[in-house]
């Protein structure tokens, strides 16, 4: 994991002073690192019985639809307000400078399907707190929420359903 870890770049204050930013593009653009990260993380699903991956825009994308073609499952997005083409589900959340809104599509999933979400990174938990309310007012059961890396002195686990978070690499 320490190999994976060295990849990811930190970028100094940004976006704003005194942020360190955790650049995961050195880790996509190296493609042996990046199907091995892939291939540890799909490892934990496999023979467990997950029906679709939800992906989280931006780089939630990238990271779910790799698992969602490894566990051989489709994917549903999550996004940005006015960016799916469909009837949506929304969620307003707070951030600590304001708030933003999410979107899916309201046929997503089935009821009683189980999903598995899917981010880079878990820093406050905000974002990923929205995703599972979404998820649960479709009626879908989370198996868990995956994630790349996670900022553990964040403590952003500490706001999700418990024993339902997986990260593959901490800082």
């Amino acid at each position: 994991m320490e190999e994976l870890k060295s990849i990811i770049r930190d970028i100094p204050d940004f976006p704003k002073k005194g942020i360190v930013f955790k650049d995961i593009t050195t880790l996509l653009a190296d493609g042996k690192s990046f199907h091995r990260m892939i291939d540890l993380i799909a490892h934990r699903y496999i023979g467990q019985k997950i029906d679709k991956i939800v992906g989280v825009e931006a780089r939630g994308f990238l990271l779910g639809s790799a698992l969602a073609y490894k566990l051989g499952v489709g994917i549903a997005l999550v996004r940005k307000p006015g960016k799916l083409p469909y009837k949506t589900l929304k969620k307003t959340y707070d951030l600590e400078y304001g708030t933003d809104t999410l979107e899916i599509h309201e046929d997503a999933f089935q009821p009683g399907e189980r999903v598995l979400i899917a981010d880079d990174l878990l820093a406050t938990g905000g974002t990923v707190t929205a995703v599972v309310e979404l998820v649960e007012e479709l009626g879908a059961d989370l198996v868990e929420c995956a994630f790349l890396a996670e900022l553990d002195f964040l403590k952003g686990r500490d706001r999700l359903p418990e024993n339902k978070v997986f990260s593959l690499l901490h800082f």
